[in-house]
């Protein structure tokens, strides 16, 4: 099989190019204007598959198709948004030439107005597909599972990138030239428009028992979600689609001036792409994590319902998500399930998507709304709180007073300021071996922990984590409160401080105390082992022991 890439060595082509590279049997036309960085290219890729360089314009592409006859066109160029009056030339050759064809848009009339060609290509015997890429395919394959038993009403979604990753000129160009103009989407069961990149909103993206990314600002962007899922979904409300880069400051900036752009009648920043793009790819600080997420709302049987799909991408991961929707239709075309002849709007099922997950460091997982009925740890774990070990499990499931009853070791800190820290909060002094007893009560919807160390005596509540703290565990001593990411690794529930706050206001997060702490089973008895260090003053308090319950 033979498939010709448009934009093969870019950000997203090239990618594709090399997931495809360990099929054998298929040949791979690298396309782009440039020879040498085609050629450079093609040699810098390990393949399997025949990769053969191929210097071609977009507007030269009718001569390729009748000389090499592809079965397949996949253009990864782009910006989609710049293609003017003649943005579906490439398609329309494609018809002529009966050659199937797919793209990476992430222009919302772009991809909408492929459906114009559905006829067309229905006569010719081919698939023409669009937007076959984060937005709106692996978007709309989260709302369909999101959505099988409930009537959607409301939809919002996310794009977080690593700051680490890389973005490409294209996809920068793309951005800045609509920021600030008006784009089309559905408010209060109507068409309407809204501004690009003015509108802002945060989220945490986490993934249940997984390390959560950072709470992220996300501004409304276009994608073909906005246009296309009102026409899928008939009870649709709202939607509202958006994207979280870093840095933040940066971000807010571009905020300011897609805000001020029209009533200003500011010029299109489109012509600043390349500074933007230089900038942003030096500005790398922060985790080296991205993510996703789509949220649905709507009624099933009468009550109100919100579903979320969660999904993280570790490291250099997160840039293949958007070439996976291509890579997983041409091996499906590879193996002989071609999609059916017509133009639209690309469509997969999410677990088509599944094994390009499985061979990168990218983790998923679905919440729903919890309910204040549900113990605290059940709510903010969600659906990993099953894969807890059965005694971490009866610790903390239920709404009644419990006490649970051991042995505990504990280590003090020996510096002046360690020492004073464990005085104020109440932590127990230094002991190889000494009786503690915990008492949990359910408090104004979190709990109360009381801990006793024969004698010495220390409290802290718990609560589910709201605003910048969502999905995170809150836990106050007296005036601070830390927020803690509930991870799940091996058989182990760590605790993870992720910020602190006295009184509400934030502390810096290069003092946040830190500590290996965590708690499993082992013998049947449930464990716990604590560890509270802090910069510039070190250990405070490390305790750990076995529990029973009374």
């Amino acid at each position: 099989m033979k498939v010709l890439v448009l934009g093969g060595y870019g950000v997203f082509g090239g990618r594709l190019a090399e997931m495809l590279s360990d099929i054998d049997g298929l040949e791979l036309l690298i396309c782009g204007r440039n020879a040498e960085r085609v050629e450079t290219f093609c040699k810098s890729i390990k393949s399997v598959a025949s990769l053969r360089p191929f210097q071609l314009d977009r507007k030269d592409i009718g001569v390729a198709l009748k000389s090499e006859m592809p079965n397949i066109v996949v253009d990864a160029s782009g910006p989609f948004q710049d293609y003017g009056d003649a943005r579906y030339t490439v398609i329309g050759n494609c018809i002529a030439c009966g050659v199937n064809y797919l793209d990476l848009a992430d222009a919302a009339d772009f991809v909408f107005g492929v459906s114009q060609f559905d006829e067309a290509a229905k006569e010719a015997g081919v698939f023409i597909l669009s937007g076959v890429s984060s937005y709106p395919v692996l978007s709309g394959a989260v709302l369909h599972e999101l959505s099988k038993d409930m009537t959607v009403q409301r939809v919002k979604g996310g794009v977080a990138p690593s700051p680490h990753a890389g973005i490409g000129l294209n996809v920068m160009r793309a951005i800045l030239s609509y920021a600030g103009t008006d784009i089309k989407l559905q408010r209060n069961g109507k068409q309407t428009t809204a501004t690009a990149l003015a509108e802002t909103m945060r989220y945490t993206i986490a993934v249940p028992g997984k390390l959560p990314l950072a709470n992220r600002h996300f501004s409304l962007v276009d994608v073909p979600d906005l246009q296309t899922n009102p026409v899928k979904y008939k009870d649709l409300q709202d939607i509202w689609m958006g994207a979280g880069p870093l840095p933040e400051v940066l971000h807010r900036g571009l905020n300011v001036y897609a805000r001020l752009r029209q009533p200003l009648r500011l010029p299109s920043l489109a012509q600043f792409a390349g500074l933007f793009h230089k900038v942003l790819n030096l500005a790398k600080f922060g985790e080296h994590r991205g993510g996703m997420f789509v949220e649905a709302s709507g009624l099933q049987n009468g009550r109100k319902i919100v579903r979320t799909w969660h999904m993280l991408a570790e490291g250099d991961t997160g840039p293949y998500i958007p070439s996976m929707a291509a890579e997983a239709i041409v091996r499906k075309c590879f193996n002989g399930d071609l999609p059916i002849s017509g133009a639209r709007a690309g469509e997969l099922k999410l677990k088509d998507y599944e094994p390009g997950f499985q061979k990168r460091a990218i983790c998923t997982g679905f919440r729903f709304e919890p309910s204040l009925n549900q113990p605290l740890y059940r709510r903010v774990l969600g659906s990993a709180f099953e894969d807890l070990p059965p005694q971490v499990q009866a610790i903390h499931d239920g709404l009644e007073p419990r006490k649970w009853s051991g042995v505990a070791e504990v280590k003090r800190g020996s510096g002046i300021l360690a020492r004073g820290i464990a005085k104020v909060i109440g932590f127990p002094k230094s002991a190889p071996s000494m009786p503690v007893h915990v008492e949990m009560m359910c408090r104004d919807g979190g709990e109360l922990w009381l801990r006793n160390f024969d004698g010495q005596k220390f409290s802290s509540f718990q609560s589910a984590g709201e605003g910048r703290a969502q999905h995170l565990l809150n836990e106050r001593f007296g005036l601070i409160t830390v927020a803690l990411a509930l991870v799940i690794e091996e058989e182990r529930m760590f605790l993870i401080p992720r910020h602190w706050s006295l009184l509400g206001l934030p502390l810096p997060k290069f003092l946040l105390p830190k500590g290996r702490s965590f708690e499993t089973q082992k013998d049947g008895q449930f464990c716990f082992d604590v560890e509270i260090a802090a910069p510039l003053i070190g250990l405070i308090v490390s305790y750990k022991g076995v529990l029973k319950p009374q």
